[in-house]
């Protein structure tokens, strides 16, 4: 997804530090920075101030890098969904993506972010792990939204068809997609998943704002 040329992009932790005018600038410090902290606001403002302050002030709808919210069976979701979605800078380039509560849009999973991957991968793991996540639940009634119709296939057909190229940065996302093709062949998902109407409903919730 592509950022906006009118915001100012704060990196806490990269290569070098500091508030960038373009996404491009700030892409190159913390492309292939091990655990990079950042985030775009709309004013330079408000960027200076999210930078003399604590990431962590800034970036909490996130629970980390790979991991997964802990729910107990009984977790209540409101309207039975959940939305996912997943964010790539460059094709390839740095993804992740996550899994939210579709009405109040607590962050239900968040992995990433992972080197060389592509926004459709990303689409098809969330998918996948909404699914197991909803499994687990035993949350068989709980419908999944998702924007992507490539990934909705690669779920209902159970095969992944992407272009992207194995390479060492990427060697994790290969053995996710195996995992993900193998749950899939091993289990019955019987929550619906359904294509969310972006043009008549907005943005997806789980959407990482980065347009």
């Amino acid at each position: 997804m592509s950022k906006s040329k009118n915001k100012f992009y704060v990196v806490w932790v990269g290569k070098k530090p500091g508030i960038y005018k373009t996404w491009k600038d700030a892409q190159g410090q913390i492309m292939g920075f091990p655990n990079a902290k950042y985030k775009a606001f709309k004013t330079l403002e408000e960027a200076k101030s999210a930078f003399n302050g604590s990431p962590k002030d800034h970036i909490k709808s996130k629970v980390g890098k790979n991991k997964v919210l802990k729910v107990s069976r009984h977790f209540n979701i409101e309207k039975n969904s959940i939305s996912v979605d997943a964010a790539c800078s460059g094709n390839p380039g740095i993804m992740e993506y996550r899994g939210v509560h579709t009405t109040t849009r607590e962050e239900l999973f968040h992995m990433g972010p992972f080197h060389d991957g592509t926004n459709n991968v990303g689409e098809f793991l969330a998918l996948v792990q909404a699914l197991a996540f909803l499994k687990k639940l035993d949350k068989p009634t709980i419908k999944i939204y998702s924007d992507s119709r490539t990934a909705m296939a690669w779920v209902r057909n159970k095969k992944v068809k992407t272009t992207l190229k194995k390479s060492p940065a990427n060697e994790r996302l290969f053995e996710l997609m195996e995992k993900a093709i193998k749950w899939l062949m091993e289990n019955e998902p019987k929550n619906e998943v359904l294509k969310w109407d972006t043009k008549n409903w907005g943005e997806i919730p789980a959407d990482f704002g980065r347009k």
